[in-house]
């Protein structure tokens, strides 16, 4: 007997470990999605270092496929190898697989699988995908349904998801695999090139299949121009997907975070072809080569790919260095909320200018679009701002300590890492081994970092039955 209990003994407690270990994952959203993530980038690390992924059908030195598994799964675009020549077909499948999981979410992809097998959604499920769509939903409290998406629509929205992904990406390759052609590319090879950029584009990545990258198609306005197409839908994000697919034509229907979303997306895009074309129209090794007409179009495309896009035209070493600082601006803020985009996000930012901007005007409360924004979001949003700063701020530290060199151009990679955005210097390509680690942990922390502060400030909300005494610190 006593056998028997001591053999049972080590099961029971095996068994309590993980029930508590699921507990643990599962209680919190934004834990489930670190925890996944790092699954998966640990999967992908391992496959990308088999020699069957190398071209050369030797092993992949530990440091560059951890940092393209991290590159890959968090939709960067970085990458410490050549993307084109390194890896062999087996090795562009991982990572075309790898960058439209991580383009999904993890909480919605875990999501729309449970709704493939259950044909349901539970509530523990719809929080979980409500979490991956919005971190105020991220909790089971008390939450006002007027969100973006309420919770009995994410089901609807999980579908628009899978359905807008496939349909996106699908016919973006159509219409590129001629376009390609035409450019003179293979036309076997434009059989993969196609969905290769369209995936590359819609996600937001920036990986390039071929020798040269987009470079090649610098005079080719066709293919730059459905890049940017797939670049800005998805850098709207789902949400706005859905609500356009719901109601196009009907403006007034739009949720408050589809207009924020929307006009600050086109707001910083013409705002930031305006700056490049002056900052850099007569820079020989730039825009000043080129004709009015070339100038605008790339200041326009530079515009794009600088928001999450990750192609680039031009070298982004040749940009002035109030270029590069612009640039840096425009990666810090990113795409849309529940986007393939990276960033702090471009609600986030239009939240904090329209509430320096009441505050300016002295308004007792935050309004836009007859819409009252509360308190706890614009604490959301200051916490993801600080918390972004934060990272971009101790990684160029350490990373300028590692390289001693040119700080603009370690800021400029080092947010490009953080939003998720791709576009180099060619400073990641020759970091060292400890500075590959660290720029990791960036994109890491960059792609799930802001969305886990967020969901965790949302989280801690609580109702306060008092009020302390008022005292005025000087500010300012």
């Amino acid at each position: 007997m006593s056998g028997i209990a001591s053999a049972s003994s080590p099961r029971r407690r095996l068994e309590s470990f993980a029930v508590r270990a699921r507990h643990i994952v599962t209680s919190s959203p934004s834990r489930f999605a670190i925890v996944v993530f790092a699954l998966l980038i640990l999967i992908f690390t391992v496959l990308l270092g088999l020699p069957i992924s190398s071209a050369t059908g030797e092993f992949t030195d530990l440091s560059d496929a951890l940092f393209t598994a991290v590159s890959t799964i968090c939709v960067t675009g970085l990458t410490t190898v050549d993307m084109a020549t390194h890896w062999s077909p087996f090795g562009h499948v991982l990572v075309f697989v790898g960058v439209n999981v991580g383009a999904l979410g993890v909480l919605t992809l875990a999501s729309l699988m449970g709704m493939l097998i259950s044909k349901r959604l539970g509530l523990r499920a719809k929080l979980m995908a409500a979490g991956d769509t919005n971190p105020l939903r991220a909790h089971g409290g008390v939450v006002n349904e007027s969100q973006t998406v309420r919770l009995g629509e994410v089901g609807q929205l999980l579908t628009t998801v899978a359905i807008s992904a496939l349909v996106i990406e699908g016919t973006l390759a159509i219409l590129l695999y001629p376009a390609l052609v035409m450019a003179e590319v293979d036309p076997i090879a434009a059989l993969w090139e196609a969905p290769y950029y369209a995936a590359m584009s819609f996600t937001n990545t920036g990986f390039a299949p071929n020798a040269g990258g987009v470079a090649v198609f610098e005079d080719d306005y066709l293919v730059l121009t459905l890049l940017m197409a797939g670049v800005f839908l998805g850098s709207i994000g789902f949400p706005v997907i859905y609500t356009l697919a719901k109601h196009v034509w009907h403006v007034k229907k739009w949720s408050l975070h589809t207009k924020l979303t929307i006009v600050t997306t086109v707001l910083l895009f013409f705002m930031g072809a305006a700056v490049f074309l002056i900052l850099e129209y007569n820079n020989p090794k730039t825009f000043g080569s080129m004709d009015a007409v070339d100038t605008t179009f790339q200041a326009f495309f530079l515009s794009a790919m600088t928001r999450s896009g990750g192609f680039n035209v031009i070298d982004m070493a040749d940009l002035n260095g109030s270029s590069l600082l612009a640039a840096s601006m425009l990666m810090f803020v990113g795409g849309g909320s529940a986007s393939t985009a990276g960033g702090i996000k471009v609600t986030t930012l239009a939240v904090l200018a329209i509430a320096v901007w009441s505050e300016a005007k002295g308004r007792q409360s935050v309004e836009v679009f007859g819409r009252r924004i509360p308190s706890d979001v614009q604490r959301v949003a200051l916490s993801v701002v600080a918390w972004g700063a934060t990272i971009v701020a101790l990684s160029t530290i350490i990373i300028a300590q590692i390289t001693k060199d040119d700080i603009s151009h370690v800021l400029f990679d080092v947010i490009s890492a953080f939003a998720t955005v791709g576009l180099s210097t060619g400073l990641t390509e020759s970091l060292p081994d400890s500075g590959a680690y660290v720029l990791a942990a960036t994109i890491f922390m960059g792609r799930v970092g802001t969305v886990t502060l967020a969901a965790a400030v949302a989280a801690t909300s609580r109702t306060q039955y008092y009020s302390l005494p008022v005292e005025r610190p000087i500010v300012g």
